[in-house]
């Protein structure tokens, strides 16, 4: 399995992942389903904060997130983790956030976040297994005061050993890694 930096010519595709209202509205803002057609094409937001990756499988892309760094609270959020369907259940997730955390750690930011729906079991296991924990519950409902629904939000809690063996060195970092 490899990370790479998304290319629009995959935008399509992703967008076709999307397999009911709730990833139509978590992976583009919109809320109809099937994916609006009129927005297969242009659905991520192309933003200097927000890195998006594909996660492939030899040629074949099957996984897909972002980073969205935020300067002003000292942090990274994943955000908008989609595997696609013909392969959910083999372990891709696992490894789509295991790729996302090394350029996330390495971005020298003091947090990694993220957000989930509260009722999808098997990512949050996943973010478990991959060092998430949970935010303390008063901080929880404060951060989802605005949001459209009650998400669980987890942070990162270290580096398990396969993370610091993954990470840049930090000459790298600083001579055009993500932060600077």
């Amino acid at each position: 399995m490899e990370l790479r930096g998304f290319s629009d010519e995959y935008a399509v595709l992703v967008a076709g992942w999307a397999v009911d209202a709730k990833e139509v509205a978590l992976l583009s803002g919109q809320v109809e389903y099937p994916f609006p057609e009129e927005l297969k094409a242009s659905w991520r937001k192309v933003d200097p904060d927000i890195h998006s990756y594909l996660l492939f499988d030899g040629d074949q892309p099957v996984g897909y997130g972002e980073l969205w760094l935020d300067d002003e609270e000292d942090e990274v959020e994943l955000a908008r983790i989609i595997v696609d369907p013909k392969v959910r259940g083999r372990g891709i997730g696992l490894e789509l956030v295991r790729a996302l955390l090394p350029p996330a750690v390495a971005a020298g930011y003091s947090e990694v976040f993220l957000r989930v729906r509260p009722e999808n079991a098997v990512a949050i296991r996943t973010y478990h297994r991959t060092g998430f924990v949970d935010v303390p519950a008063a901080l929880m409902d404060e951060w989802n005061q605005g949001q459209p629904i009650a998400y669980r939000w987890m942070r990162f809690a270290g580096e398990p050993t396969w993370l610091a063996e993954q990470l840049p060195p930090a000459e790298q970092v600083d001579a055009g890694g993500l932060r600077g």
